[in-house]
């Protein structure tokens, strides 16, 4: 059964837009796509393959896009085959990560463009593949009511879409909670270092604490990594720079004079800069044992 009488599409297919195209696919019964490469298993399970964004743009009602930022959607949006060539009425669901400011102006020249016809709706994600994977996502929606009630109508199946205020909202509340990880993740590593090298059976610590207070879904899901030194690649460490910076216009705009994120983008420069960003973001622990005494100390930023 349908939950949604909307067409959909996705654009994005990479390691979230894939698998939320699957629930969306699942639940709403037909399902829109484009992406770079074939996708082959999501059309044999019943995707409608199209050849362009216009094609994509003009045969579906709400388009989900998941792809890095916003230079990346508008790329998508010029030229005889981009998706404002022949859009009718659409609401894009813009599901990157990026700046707030930067998708208002977006929705702002859209909607000219258009003649209003053209909507966006903000809504960044929370819970990585597995959360895009088990339908657990938290999705962050900012914008119109009306609007918001749509894409929560469409995302559904992929999480809880949750409206938090205006367009850009969403864009807010990813860079608060990529704040929240990125200095959850680095005192992870920081702490299993220092308890490594006081000779502390990690896995037995981190069983024992993850039941306290500084037990957390981070640390549960980043856990075996943590003892282990597998940071291959699920959530990529470099990716914090852009949520970071973005976080820290917010605080700029917002007159606010933060402790941590001076410190949290330092170091996440830093982890780049030592050729660890493809890593998964575990790799804090071997980021932080590799630190010497002629190491950068204190906040700084770029």
């Amino acid at each position: 059964m349908r939950i949604s009488s909307a067409d959909i599409g996705v654009i994005g297919l990479g390691a979230m837009g894939r698998p939320m195209a699957e629930r969306l696919l699942a639940a709403h019964g037909r399902l829109m796509i484009h992406a770079r490469r074939p996708q082959p298993e999501l059309v044999a399970a019943g995707a409608t393959w199209v050849d362009s964004p216009r094609e994509l743009a003009s045969r579906v009602d709400v388009l989900l896009t998941m792809l890095p930022d916003l230079p990346q959607l508008e790329a998508l949006l010029e030229g005889e085959d981009g998706l404002l060539a022949d859009a009718g009425d659409l609401l894009i669901l813009i599901g990157s990560t990026s700046s707030a400011p930067a998708v208002r102006d977006l929705s702002a020249r859209l909607g000219e463009r258009s003649r209003g016809r053209v909507r966006v709706v903000d809504c960044p994600v929370s819970g990585g593949v597995d959360g895009a994977t088990n339908g657990s996502l938290s999705i962050m929606l900012g914008g119109d009511e009306e609007d918001a009630t749509r894409a929560a109508d469409a995302l559904r199946p992929c999480g809880t879409p949750v409206l938090l205020g205006p367009l850009g909202a969403g864009q807010v509340a990813k860079a608060c909670n990529q704040l929240v990880v990125a200095s959850t993740i680095l005192a992870l590593g920081e702490a299993t270092v220092l308890a490594e090298r006081s000779g502390l059976d990690l896995d037995a610590m981190w069983t024992l604490l993850s039941g306290g207070y500084a037990g957390s879904r981070l640390l549960d899901s980043r856990k075996d990594k943590l003892v282990s030194g597998d940071d291959s690649p699920s959530g990529v460490a470099e990716y914090m720079v852009k949520d970071l910076r973005f976080a820290a216009d917010i605080a700029e705009a917002t007159s606010t004079f933060p402790v941590l994120l001076p410190a949290l983008r330092n170091a996440f420069d830093e982890i780049v800069d030592a050729g660890l960003g493809q890593r998964d973001i575990a790799v804090s622990r071997r980021f932080v044992a590799s630190r010497d005494a002629n190491a950068p100390e204190g906040p700084g930023q770029r």
